[in-house]
């Protein structure tokens, strides 16, 4: 599949959803250094990362350049410790209407952090799962054999999962970004027939012939057009 030229990234869709379909009170899993994070523009935001890399100073000057900072919740943990001790406190009466999953890129990972987040996510909410379209075998291994360059692990295969198991879901991957999941509570669209063990032993080479199929691979003006978005 020829690779769109595109600019499209997961800030733009979270920017998009926020300003068009005003949604807010948002997640994000996988911050690192805030690069996303401190960027959106939302009066309810949580963050969720064993290992922050930025300090108070960062997070200062990001509140001067955008005050919707000042709220922000910061939970230094896995996610699973945060769903498990903090998010039924933090997310009464806050139901979740937007969150990037971006942590462990891996299958089981990324798919109890898409399964805790549906717990808290409003019927019209989105989910935005990043590292779904792996380009190399070597980007898609298992994190401890993984050596250089990109590594997104294979998340894709819990977009297979969903797509297998969540007859309540509609799932499909913008072909941008590193390969951007989206996941919505909608019909879902052709849905695969794979069992969690099944999917368990799909190798790479699996994946590369079906790579279109499997993730509902789509356009990234897809995106505005599923929505009902002005392309801006």
């Amino acid at each position: 599949m020829n690779h769109t030229t595109t600019t499209l990234n997961r800030l733009d869709v979270i920017d998009a959803l926020m300003a068009q379909k005003k949604l807010k009170n948002y997640l994000e899993i996988g911050v690192a250094n805030g690069h996303i994070f401190f960027r959106v523009r939302s009066p309810f935001k949580v963050a969720v990362d064993p290992a922050f890399a930025f300090d108070t100073l960062r997070r200062i000057g990001k509140t001067i350049l955008n005050p919707s900072n000042l709220a922000n919740q910061y939970f230094e943990k896995t996610s699973d410790a945060f769903f498990a001790e903090d998010a039924g406190r933090v997310l009464t009466g806050k139901p979740l209407q937007l969150a990037l999953i971006d942590g462990m890129h891996e299958y089981q990972f990324a798919l109890r952090d898409v399964e805790n987040t549906l717990r808290y996510l409003s019927h019209d909410g989105v989910i935005i799962l990043h590292d779904c379209n792996p380009q190399t075998p070597g980007a898609a291994v298992p994190y401890e054999e993984w050596v250089e360059g990109q590594w997104n692990g294979d998340v894709w295969k819990t977009i297979v999962h969903l797509r297998s198991q969540r007859p309540d879901l509609n799932v499909f991957v913008l072909d941008t970004d590193q390969g951007l999941g989206i996941v919505t509570r909608r019909k879902p669209e052709s849905p695969l027939a794979f069992t969690p063990a099944q999917i368990a032993q799909l190798t790479y080479d699996d994946f590369a012939q079906n790579r279109v199929h499997w993730l509902n691979l789509k356009s990234p003006d897809y995106f505005y057009a599923y929505f009902g978005l002005e392309k801006e």
